[in-house]
């Protein structure tokens, strides 16, 4: 696991740079991110002493981690063991570790006996942030609030819902129509990357066609560039040239894709429309469905704008559904376009939850294909 988390942070640690001290010992149909295959390893197949997560995809290792540490409001070191800054994480020494065995299998045990098998308890549903839980009622019983007023009836009939397909139509048309999306063969991004803890450094993308991506990020300790060619990931900084993991994969062609968030409806096995909320104030549509990947979504259009301003997904995982968010804000138009130039992504792990904030974008690009291809050593 030690070597997982070491890959992964490599290129992170570098321009997240509070961070660095910390993660220098550790290492979100849609243009699927490295979609799980038959082919992938299992947990068990890469790292030692895995016993409980046995046939676990080796990629959702780490988010299954974080989420555990979200769960109970812990960090890794309070089932691992660090001795003087080196992990072993296949240890065994600490109590904590077997009980975390425990209430996995528990929480495993009781989805698989109670709820057929869907993920519907995990460790945030009894922790909630605390590695105690509440055995009983606190007292005094609080207070009941009375039942709100019934709202006056506005007037004239009310505005009858959307269809799911009504409201993607109107995305189409806010952002430019279908013939401007599919015009769009390639895009380059420059602006910054802020991080979870508001560090900022500058950030270049480069995209050509649905798959082709690279990401450069200069920071105090250099230039770093992550690339896809459309079958393999590498990365190349001042410690030299390395392939990207699958983890790292998904998360380089994920946020954002160079269609992933425009278009939307084949993305989708099913999606419905899931109400009316708000957000910031404004009010918006809420679609919720299930993507050709396997994955719960929910899509939230502004009601007036028809733009897109935040997507959810969640990843199953034997011990809990692990949350994401993106938002998207600050639309401009860009040759016939409007894209958004802010896009900010929350994830289970604050190492990658950052905030993109881009101050030049252009459309159709020519992009030397080399550019994505993987460098000598």
């Amino acid at each position: 696991m030690y070597r997982l988390r070491l890959l992964r942070l490599t290129a992170l640690s570098l321009f997240i740079v509070s961070l660095t001290v910390v993660a220098i010992t550790r290492t979100r149909a849609q243009n699927p991110p490295a979609a799980q295959t038959s082919t992938e390893k299992t947990a068990d197949q890469v790292h030692k002493n895995i016993q409980v997560l046995k046939g676990l995809p080796e990629s959702q290792l780490i988010p299954v981690m974080e989420f555990v540490n979200a769960s109970l409001g812990v960090r890794c070191n309070y089932c691992h063991v660090n001795n003087n800054g080196a992990w072993d994480f296949a240890s065994d020494e600490k109590g904590e570790k077997k009980a975390a065995r425990e209430m996995m299998t528990m929480t495993m045990g009781i989805n698989k006996n109670s709820f057929r098998g869907n993920t519907e308890v995990s460790c945030y549903t009894c922790h909630r942030g605390r590695t105690s839980v509440a055995h009983t009622v606190p007292m005094p019983l609080p207070t009941p609030e009375p039942p709100p007023a019934p709202a006056p009836s506005p007037a004239g009939s009310p505005q009858p819902n959307p269809t799911a397909d009504q409201v993607i139509e109107k995305y189409y048309q806010a952002i430019g129509g279908v013939a401007a999306i599919d015009k769009m063969k390639a895009r380059v991004m420059k602006g910054t990357l802020v991080s979870n803890n508001g560090n900022e450094i500058g950030y270049e993308l480069d995209q050509s066609g649905p798959d082709s991506v690279l990401a450069i990020l200069t920071t105090p300790q250099g230039v770093v560039e992550r690339a896809f060619d459309g079958t393999a990931g590498w990365e190349k900084s001042a410690r030299g040239v390395r392939d990207l993991g699958g983890e790292e994969v998904g998360y380089l062609r994920r946020y954002p894709a160079l269609y992933t968030d425009l278009k939307l409806k084949e993305q989708f096995s099913r999606l419905n429309f899931a109400g009316r909320q708000k957000i910031d104030g404004r009010d918006v549509y809420a679609l919720r469905g299930t993507t050709t990947a396997g994955k719960r979504e929910s899509l939230f259009f502004d009601a007036e704008t028809g733009l897109l301003v935040k997507r959810t997904s969640s990843t199953t995982t034997p011990i809990g559904n692990i949350p994401e968010q993106v938002e998207f804000s600050d639309y401009k138009d860009v040759e016939g376009l409007k894209l958004p130039f802010t896009i900010k992504v929350t994830t289970i792990d604050p190492m990658y939850s950052v905030v993109r904030k881009f101050t030049e974008i252009k459309l159709n690009v020519p992009i030397d294909a080399k550019r994505f291809n993987k460098p000598a050593a």
